[in-house]
């Protein structure tokens, strides 16, 4: 198994971290093809180190990515960089790979530690290869023939709002946007919108074709939610209404049993490091997934996204 992240250090007198970025793109691209995440310790990002990251971005990627179809609150910090998640800091975030509840995802994430946090607190990333080869093949074998489907209901006061999420109040822009990606949308209930899209829960990896386990499946499920918050929000809205859920792509229920699987298969695969201020971290989107811990202290870690996938069956 490759270390996870892989680790590169600044030597004394390295150039600044854009410039090293640019220099050295070929080779930290083939360490991250191998390994799934390369931490970059020790470089300057010059005296502003949200520009430095917005340089090493566009050195490595080219532009950094709107955050759009959103399913978490984020914080725009100097562009296209954001929060990593405007979550309190006592809720775990389970280990999930961006956006791969949409038609297309960013390949590669950019995260940068502004401040440490005081205890805990880290981005645990764990291996999509290693967590696909360790499923149960029959409940690989169920994902690769139905699919999975995820279901929002954006619901005001419950979650992110269609607004935020989608970025407009017309709703006829709603209509053109889930057509273009590939989500089926109704309205309910005067302002609730409900969403339903069939995804892959396997994909190839475009560059090294490797198999890889890429899916929001235990993340939107809902057995994910604490225990009294599930059964409140099942009390209210029904299985059907929860702010996110995901079934099997035919609409068939996924069994609590085969998602608490999957999530042990993540936890064994996870892999941690404690942030030091001024790291930046590569991320194949497609290779690692990331989530986060609690922690204490002001923890402040920014993200950016680039490089578009668009999968096979969607070109």
């Amino acid at each position: 198994m490759s270390d996870l992240p892989h680790l590169v250090e600044g030597a004394p007198g390295a150039p600044p971290l854009p410039e090293f970025t640019a220099l050295h793109r070929d080779d930290l691209r083939a360490r991250l093809s191998r390994h799934g995440a390369v931490l970059l310790r020790g470089f300057s990002t010059g005296p502003d180190q949200l520009r430095g990251v917005d340089d090493v971005v566009r050195a490595f990627s080219g532009p950094p990515l709107e955050y759009a179809e959103q399913s978490s609150p984020r914080t725009a910090l100097h562009g296209n960089i954001y929060t990593s998640t405007d979550y309190p800091p006592d809720e775990e975030i389970f280990l999930h790979n961006e956006n791969s509840y949409q038609a297309t995802w960013p390949g590669v994430l950019f995260f940068t530690c502004v401040e440490p946090p005081l205890t805990r607190g880290a981005t645990p990333l764990a291996d999509t290869r290693e967590i696909y080869r360790s499923i149960d093949p029959a409940v690989r074998a169920e994902f690769a023939e139905r699919g999975w489907m995820v279901v929002r209901t954006y619901r005001p006061r419950f979650g992110v709002d269609w607004r935020t999420s989608f970025g407009t109040e017309d709703r006829a822009e709603i209509a053109r946007l889930c057509a273009a990606r590939d989500l089926r949308c109704s309205w309910t209930d005067g302002d609730v919108l409900r969403t339903e899209g069939v995804r892959g829960a396997v994909h190839r990896h475009p560059v090294t074709g490797e198999s890889v386990w890429f899916n929001h499946i235990t993340f939107f499920h809902g057995s994910t939610l604490p225990p009294d918050v599930r059964e409140g929000l099942l009390e209210l809205f029904g299985d059907d209404g929860l702010p996110a859920n995901s079934y099997y792509g035919d609409g068939g229920t996924i069994p609590d049993e085969v998602v608490a699987h999957l999530r042990d298969c993540y936890r064994t695969a996870s892999r941690r490091f404690d942030w030091r201020r001024g790291d930046v971290l590569l991320v194949d989107n497609m290779l690692a997934a990331h989530g986060r811990e609690p922690f204490t202290g002001p923890r402040r870690i920014a993200v950016a996204m680039a490089e578009p996938v668009v999968p096979a069956v969607a070109r």
